[in-house]
């Protein structure tokens, strides 16, 4: 029998496992996923898909639910899900590969501990791909519990290419992070509130055509 302090914490998970996500649409979504994340299919059996881009069985698991609703964006449930990269370089080369495919952002940011872009799926689920801009978790803290941060929870907006200009031209990671100062936003403010149906398609460029 496992000894436990019943009136203490509840065990923290060791790691977030997977992701699973409901669709009327499975063939588009599988696609999207795999040119997204740069993802194969495990397995894809009696209507559902498993997805994986590292040594996981699974990262996301897509169930065709073909009488399902569309998503409505004004209702209350998860707003998106977030994926990391080491670096700006990483995150930069992530984004022309898919632009390369024809996935655009729809929202790019730096948040202050972060900077991430937005990208949306073909039910309108939003995915976040983010670096971190502090080197630990202390540090970003810090900036998150900050009269900076409390003024500007949501951060300043970026354009993609001028990320990818700075990075060319040799401009340190740190100095690119740097969230700039621009007074007070509220999330009245979040451009990803409303945003036009997404584009769906039912297939991608293979990985290997992009540079």
């Amino acid at each position: 029998m496992v000894e436990a302090n019943l009136s203490g914490k509840v065990l923290s998970p060791a790691s977030l496992a997977h992701i699973v996500l409901r669709t009327p649409r499975l063939k588009p979504m599988v696609e999207f996923y795999k040119a997204l994340l740069g993802a194969h299919v495990v397995l894809e059996t009696r209507g559902i898909a498993f997805l994986t881009y590292d040594d996981e069985h699974h990262r996301i698991a897509i169930g065709a639910f073909p009488d399902c609703g569309d998503k409505v964006r004004s209702s209350a449930g998860l707003e998106h899900i977030a994926f990391a990269y080491n670096s700006l370089a990483d995150l930069a080369t992530s984004y022309r590969q898919r632009k390369a495919r024809g996935i655009l952002p729809l929202w790019c940011v730096n948040h202050g501990p972060t900077t991430s872009m937005y990208y949306q799926d073909p039910d309108g689920n939003q995915v976040e791909m983010q670096v971190d801009n502090f080197d630990t978790a202390e540090a970003a803290t810090a900036y998150m519990t900050s009269p900076e941060f409390a003024e500007n929870p949501l951060g300043v907006d970026y354009d993609p290419e001028d990320l990818v200009r700075r990075l060319a031209s040799g401009e340190p990671e740190a100095d690119i992070k740097k969230c700039p100062e621009s007074g007070p936003r509220s999330m009245d403010d979040l451009p990803i509130l409303n945003v036009p149906p997404p584009l769906v398609k039912d297939s991608y460029e293979p990985l290997e055509s992009a540079a």
